[in-house]
């Protein structure tokens, strides 16, 4: 719920809410709307992205030895964004949840842009940018954005991803309970 002060949900408790997902696996599903999270062969199928209309790529995992498709020139009909990320729990994703999350949201924000954010397998690294946004910009709690994401794709963000997650969110509530002392 929105704008309720709660305790977080344990990590553990959280990877419970990620097996919400009882459908297929696809390389592709829209999980908000303009907003679809996919792994590296939608990625690498320019004609199958023209035809879904995306506008702007986040690629979770540029240049990491599993991502072949960094080649890709997209022209200039797709702007695209390259984070280089390790799908590892140690890895600090955080550094990346305010930058993707401003692209997510200027995509979002032009006029008929839709966005695929991926990784390889489209369940780690881009669900977690994907939930950081929604955390950021749509204000969703991490326990909400879990359930909202994980209805419509199977993700599966690593423990140390969650972990930092949790961190964003505390940060929020901080943020939001100094805002509304002032």
């Amino acid at each position: 719920m929105k704008g309720v002060c709660r305790e977080s949900p344990s990590v553990y408790q959280l990877e419970a809410l990620l097996d919400a997902y009882s459908g297929n696996l696809h390389h592709v599903d829209q999980v908000f709307p303009s907003l679809f999270l996919g792994d590296v062969v939608i990625a690498n199928d320019k004609s199958k992205l023209k035809k879904m209309g995306i506008t702007h790529i986040l690629n979770a995992a540029h240049a990491s030895w599993e991502c072949t498709g960094d080649g890709i020139d997209y022209g200039p009909e797709i702007q695209y964004y390259g984070i280089t990320a390790e799908d590892c729990p140690q890895f600090n994703m955080r550094l990346f949840f305010y930058p993707a999350a401003e692209f997510i949201h200027k995509a979002l924000n032009t006029p008929n842009g839709k966005i695929l954010v991926h990784c390889v397998l489209g369940k780690s690294r881009s669900a977690t940018l994907v939930l950081a946004y929604l955390m950021i910009y749509q204000h969703f709690s991490l326990e909400d954005a879990i359930r909202h994401v994980a209805k419509r794709r199977c993700i599966a963000p690593n423990r140390g991803f969650l972990e930092q997650l949790q961190s964003l969110e505390a940060e929020q509530h901080s943020r939001l309970w100094r805002c509304n002392i002032l």
